[in-house]
Parts: C-alpha cells; sequence; structure tokens
C-alpha cells in the first residue's frame, strides 16, 4: 500500500512539473548568476548594455511593446506589459528572463536583431537590479 501511495505521490509531482513547464514558466536556474560586484548604477555600467542591444527597439525613436530602456527612469516604468525590471528582484524580472533567452517568443534581442547579451552582461544586470536599479 506505502509503495502505490509513494508512486501516486511521485506521478502527481511530475505531473504538476510538467502542467508548469507547459504553462510557460521559466526555468529560473538557467538565468546567469548575478555579478558579485558592488555599487552598479544604469548609467556607469547599464546603459552602455542596452544601448548596444536594446535602443533600437526600445529606445527615443521606437519603443516596441512601449518598453524604453534609454533612461533609467523609463525602464522603471515598463511597458504595455507592466514592469520589466523589479528592484530587488533580478531572477523574477521580466527582462533578465527576456535577455536570458528562457522562453523562445520572448527572447531578447530577438535573433534577426541582434547577438544574445553574454552571461557577464546578464550577471552584471542583475546585479543592477538586485541591488535596487539605480
Amino acid at each position: 500500500m506505502a509503495h502505490k501511495i509513494l508512486t501516486l505521490t511521485i506521478g502527481a509531482l511530475t505531473g504538476m512539473a510538467l502542467t508548469a513547464a507547459a504553462a510557460g514558466k521559466p526555468d529560473l536556474s538557467k538565468i546567469p548568476p548575478a555579478s558579485t560586484k558592488k555599487g552598479v548604477t544604469y548609467d556607469k555600467d547599464i546603459k552602455a548594455i542596452f544601448d548596444a542591444s536594446c535602443f533600437k527597439c526600445h529606445g527615443a525613436e521606437k519603443q516596441k511593446g512601449k518598453l524604453r530602456l534609454d533612461s533609467l527612469a523609463a525602464a522603471l516604468k515598463g511597458g504595455e506589459n507592466g514592469k520589466s525590471i523589479l528592484p530587488g528582484k533580478s531572477a523574477e524580472s521580466p527582462l533578465v528572463q527576456s535577455v536570458a533567452r528562457l522562453v523562445e517568443d520572448d527572447a531578447m534581442p530577438p535573433a534577426d536583431k541582434g547577438k544574445p547579451l553574454t552571461k557577464e552582461q546578464i550577471g552584471l544586470i542583475r546585479a543592477w537590479i538586485d541591488q535596487g536599479a539605480k
């Protein structure tokens, strides 16, 4: 009897995991770790990354999804899908999940628009967000 209960429990847990994956829940364990650099700021560290990879579609001239990343205030405001940066919560921030390419349909930058960000760049963005996105 105990064997049947254990089998059912394992089956139920496996089913829940498959359901979460099918529901489009990104696997946060695949995000590169945050950089250990202290005092990361938008102007000093992040703006150059966004300038090279994001401003074509999310800058002053064009704002796909009404998301603008060319100023700190605009980046923190978010776009038509809400906030993309959650200060203190980098792994939960949609921006990090997008640049880490966790969900194929939401990978940023798109394959035809630019090269993926490096693990180091994603780590720096994570550190910035975890440190309060200042």
